[in-house]
């Protein structure tokens, strides 16, 4: 069975730091595979923050641009989404999900609380 497993969330003052990781089946976690970090502030829906393509190449959100970076290990099939300088409009549940071979995999999501 696919999963995808994220962690990394918690509370962190404003321009703090935090790495989020997504943990994957070896069967999604392919070079193949379309991977993607979600933002859900509260209230609000769903936001693509981060990409990393097939091939290869990586898209930010503009509003996150200099500040979050997406990035994979395949050997380790983690997707990492490290986010810097950190906002109180950055808070929210962060998601991954995964294209691969026509079906789409969702992570549960991790929460970030960013506050002093």
């Amino acid at each position: 069975q696919v999963q995808l497993v994220e962690s990394g969330g918690g509370l962190v003052q404003p321009g703090g730091s935090l790495t989020l990781s997504c943990a994957g089946s070896q069967s999604i976690f392919s070079r193949d595979a379309l991977m993607n970090w979600y933002h859900e502030a509260p209230g609000k829906e769903r936001e693509l923050v981060a990409t990393f393509s097939r091939g290869g190449g990586r898209t930010h959100l503009d509003s996150k641009k200099g500040r979050f970076t997406i990035s994979r290990d395949t050997t380790t099939n983690t997707l990492y989404l490290q986010m810097n300088s950190l906002k109180p409009e950055d808070a929210g549940v962060y998601y991954c999900m995964v294209q691969y071979r026509g079906s789409i995999y969702w992570g549960r999501g991790t929460q970030v609380t960013v506050s002093s």
